[in-house]
């Protein structure tokens, strides 16, 4: 029956749920099944949805209502809803949404042939959120360009910080075996960068085996002949500790960057997000990671207009930024979500007092990130060849310092370059943002800026 079946895949939210779609779409074609990219073709759409904060779940429910009309005007006869929106919300979704036919957890792909099977035979819309078993699965099918690809080691989370739906979603942490992680990214080609995601990759091992074993995961993903270079998302300050420093600093294949999510440096808001660490232990880390890896890359991300943020909470946090000079920042305003610690707070702030907030930190930050990439100009770097950029006519790729899509990127002229090869570009020029330059054996000048 599925091997007469288009299927559509719409994946919604962060890197960790593109990884849970692409291992979707293997499962798809591993019963055969013909998967489209034309929305107007597919007989029946999956919407991986994301439910994180009320604008994700305002995106997915339009993503849902949009694919709907493919009933009417495409060939769809069955939209399947999947991931987290309907993992904690379907109570709320199930009577309302009746646009969509089959509701899925993010424990139940397994079962979405099951819940497929029932609908048409049935005709009677099916609520499939938690009959799975959750199953580890290997096999993926990558949605990202070729040569780079993500690696979600681990799923939930323990943190429990006072803001966020994670743990309600998700669940308890829950690290995936090392074999099947080794297993799975050598089952992913050749890659010049791997990078590693969990919602706190630093935690890993810690409830599978009794004690941290994320260097050691990193040491076998190293190992790899098909992995040229490994970049490390999303982790938490309070759990980098001397051997993963370390290991950052002497290992030739781990990229010399680092994402670390602080989200606050007042240590009352800090508190009150229940975060573990202090503006002066963030400091103090900082101080250490530049100090044992020369010209690390340091990515951090900051949530403005938390209850009870005063304005000189505020002040500190723009202090932070100028004293920590961090090579990337993305800001977000608070977002009071149901069913978290943070919602119930007292002296929750005004919206427009969080978009300023969020306007003046992307200010603070802004030259320091300038400077960072200007401190390039007239040097040579390499630079990971992404593709071509149609529009501004030339090619474009990533630095050590830039993850994709969060980052910058540097565009630059050549005679020719191949998509996941390294070139040296020399930089001719710098935004707050960009860089701009031409390789080595390229006579010409460097794009120009928009």
């Amino acid at each position: 029956m599925w091997k007469d079946k288009k299927f559509g895949v719409v994946s919604l939210g962060c890197d960790k749920n593109r990884v849970d779609s692409e291992k979707l779409l293997a499962l798809l074609k591993g019963r055969g099944c013909t998967v489209t990219d034309d929305p107007k073709e597919a007989q029946i759409i999956v919407v991986n949805t994301c439910a994180f904060l009320e604008s994700a779940r305002g995106e997915a429910i339009d993503a849902v209502l949009e694919c709907a009309e493919y009933k009417r005007t495409g060939r769809l006869e069955k939209l399947v809803v999947t991931g987290c929106l309907p993992q904690k919300f379907i109570g709320e979704l199930f009577a309302p949404l009746t646009e969509a036919d089959v509701f899925l957890g993010i424990g139940d792909y397994e079962k979405i042939f099951d819940a497929l099977e029932r609908a048409y035979r049935t005709g009677e819309r099916q609520n499939f959120v938690g009959a799975g078993a959750d199953a580890f699965r290997a096999e993926r099918v990558l949605t990202t360009p070729v040569h780079y690809a993500y690696l979600k080691i681990a799923d939930g989370c323990n943190n429990f910080c006072t803001y966020c739906l994670i743990p309600k979603i998700r669940g308890r942490y829950r690290s995936y075996p090392m074999e099947d992680l080794v297993k799975e990214a050598e089952g992913l080609g050749e890659l010049s960068e791997l990078i590693v995601v969990a919602q706190d990759t630093t935690r890993y091992g810690q409830d599978l085996y009794g004690e941290n074993r994320f260097v050691s995961l990193l040491r076998a993903l190293s190992a790899l002949d098909n992995i040229r270079a490994i970049r490390l998302l999303y982790c938490y300050p309070d759990v980098i500790g001397d051997e993963l420093i370390d290991e950052i600093a002497r290992n030739g294949k781990i990229v010399k960057y680092i994402d670390i999510p602080l989200q606050h440096s007042e240590d009352g808001v800090l508190r009150r997000m229940n975060r573990k660490g202090s503006r002066e232990s963030y400091l103090a880390l900082l101080q250490k990671l530049r100090e044992r890896v020369p010209g690390i890359a340091i990515r951090s991300t900051f949530i403005a207009g938390f209850p009870g943020e005063t304005e000189e909470d505020f002040e500190g946090l723009r202090s932070f930024l100028r004293e920590a000079k961090l090579t990337n920042c993305g800001f977000f305003a608070y977002s009071r979500e149901p069913d978290t610690a943070a919602a119930k707070m007292p002296a929750q702030i005004h919206p427009s007092s969080k978009r300023r907030r969020v306007r003046l930190l992307y200010e603070t930050q802004r030259p320091i990130s300038e400077a960072f990439l200007s401190s390039f100009v007239g040097k040579e770097i390499d630079v990971l060849c992404d593709g071509i950029d149609y529009d501004k006519n030339c090619f474009f790729g990533r630095a050590y310092f830039s993850a994709p899509d969060i980052d910058g990127k540097v565009y630059f002229n050549a005679r020719e370059a191949v998509q996941g090869e390294v070139y040296r570009v020399k930089i001719a020029r710098a935004d707050s943002y960009d860089l701009y330059g031409a390789a080595e054996d390229f006579g010409g000048d460097a794009p120009p800026e928009d």
